[in-house]
């Protein structure tokens, strides 16, 4: 594993939060397009792919325009968003395991409504995914399982491109 990381010079790392980030991105699309509607911390967890994919198309960008200080920025805020995401995953993985509480938008106690008519109200506008449910496992995992430790290998990524740099 020290060697593959110590290989993996600016441009593989830019290169691999690209491709590895739009391939996970790309299956939660394909998870929601078969049924699965995300909960609100699946949403949330996603921002990380939004800004962290083009971030990492500029830093492979900037490194053939030759602004070298442009591209290292780049992909350490790719770096930092991704970090920052599996953190967030473990949150969100500690709330499906009923660890901690989660929002109190997508988890905790139904509140009955007062009358009929507030009923009929909450049916025509209220959606949520619990958040502290989970709707799909992959070989035993849920999605939130999944993106933590794939956040962490897109952060280290990021980090060993970063070290490995030449110049």
């Amino acid at each position: 594993m020290a060697a593959f990381l110590r290989q993996i010079d600016f441009s593989r790392a830019a290169w691999l939060v690209l491709l590895a980030g739009f391939a996970t991105i790309a299956g939660a699309w394909v998870f929601e397009y078969l049924g699965y509607a995300p909960c609100e911390l699946c949403l949330k967890q996603r921002y990380a792919y939004y800004a962290g994919i083009p971030l990492a198309a500029a830093a492979l960008l900037a490194e053939r325009a030759g602004m070298r200080s442009y591209a290292i920025g780049a992909l350490a805020l790719a770096g930092v968003f991704f970090a920052l995401n599996a953190l967030f995953a473990v949150y969100h993985s500690g709330v499906e395991l009923k660890w901690w509480p989660g929002p109190a938008d997508c988890t905790g106690a139904f509140n009955a409504p007062a009358s009929l008519e507030d009923f009929r109200k909450q049916l025509q506008s209220v959606q949520v995914v619990r958040c502290d449910e989970v709707a799909l496992r992959v070989f035993g995992l849920s999605l939130a399982n999944w993106n933590a430790p794939i956040s962490a290998a897109l952060a280290l990524a990021a980090a060993f491109g970063l070290r490995n740099r030449n110049g």
